[in-house]
């Protein structure tokens, strides 16, 4: 089952890069990230209308605005940030080492122990294929201190949200209404930047975080279906679904067992970039593909 709930998950995260970059014509990075969550949020409360008691005060709301947090508003920024400074290839992969992160965040945090050596074996298999996929066409890798280290730091982010999100389902909240909770948290925070966007517009600008009042833009890019297709996609299935199944994934599967599904993120990608956009897969992003499959289908075996 929780398989069965992850492959979904994962296909339609892969796909967000079309979405995203038809929307980035009209919207800016910060825009697009306010505007599905807010459109998760919404679909959740129409899904699930009771609200969330909370059983444990103010210290089990910490988790849930630390789950939006990093799961959302700083993970999400920091590798929309990262593009603007280093290129698309390091930026897959030093976000794809989320599992990483995730893996030692579990074993410091929540004492899970390494599942078997097949698992450490297919973590590294899947790590050189991430790799292989996110070099495709490129023949010689730079380093860009600034970029790298947001990429960096992004993938940092998600690992502490997975152990946030373990945490809260020990407690056995629902998915839906605990996500939702999760996401009000994740747009009370991005509006501060959505002030400074307004505030310091050029510096805004530069990492394509402005945010236009304007009523006439508004209403031409409002007025758009594709725009609004585009953006229910990413609020609707997404944020809102895909976050909540992935909830239900982690709890069946294990944190760290289900992460390492993420490796799969740039193969899927790739498909959806030769197929959707037309652009040209490498022997080498092929093999890193194949690559990376063997080493998460590795990594599922206990013995």
């Amino acid at each position: 089952m929780g398989l069965f709930i992850a492959v979904p998950v994962l296909l339609v995260w892969g796909v967000t890069f079309v979405n995203t970059k038809a929307l980035l014509a009209d919207f800016s990075s910060l825009e697009i990230l306010f505007l599905r969550f807010l459109v998760a949020w919404l679909a959740l409360w129409l899904l699930w209308p009771t609200p969330l008691k909370l059983r444990g005060g103010w210290k089990e709301e910490l988790l849930f605005l630390g789950a939006g947090l990093s799961g959302a508003t700083v993970y999400q920024l920091l590798e929309n940030l990262a593009i603007h400074f280093t290129n698309a290839g390091n930026v897959c992969i030093l976000v794809s080492i989320c599992p990483v992160f995730t893996a030692l965040l579990s074993r410091w945090l929540l004492r899970e122990r390494v599942l078997s050596p097949f698992f450490a074996i297919g973590f590294i298999l899947a790590a050189a294929g991430v790799v292989l996929v996110s070099l495709n066409g490129i023949r010689v890798f730079r380093f860009h201190p600034v970029g790298d280290l947001l990429a960096l730091a992004s993938g940092l982010s998600w690992g502490f949200y997975s152990v946030l999100v373990s945490l809260v389902n020990r407690r056995r909240y629902p998915p839906v209404p605990a996500i939702r909770r999760a996401f009000f948290w994740a747009l009370v925070s991005m509006l501060p930047l959505i002030a400074l966007a307004a505030a310091f517009p050029n510096l805004a600008r530069a990492v394509s975080c402005t945010v236009d009042f304007s009523p006439s833009a508004n209403a031409a890019r409002f007025a758009s279906p594709l725009n609004w297709l585009n953006l229910s996609f990413l609020g609707l299935f997404a944020s809102g679904l895909c976050f909540v199944g992935w909830n239900a994934a982690c709890d069946r599967l294990g944190t760290v067992r289900a992460s390492v599904g993420i490796y799969l993120l740039p193969a899927i990608t790739l498909l959806f970039a030769r197929l959707f956009l037309g652009e040209t897969v490498t022997p080498a992003g092929a093999l890193g593909a194949t690559v990376t499959v063997v080493g998460v289908i590795l990594s599922g075996h206990r013995r």
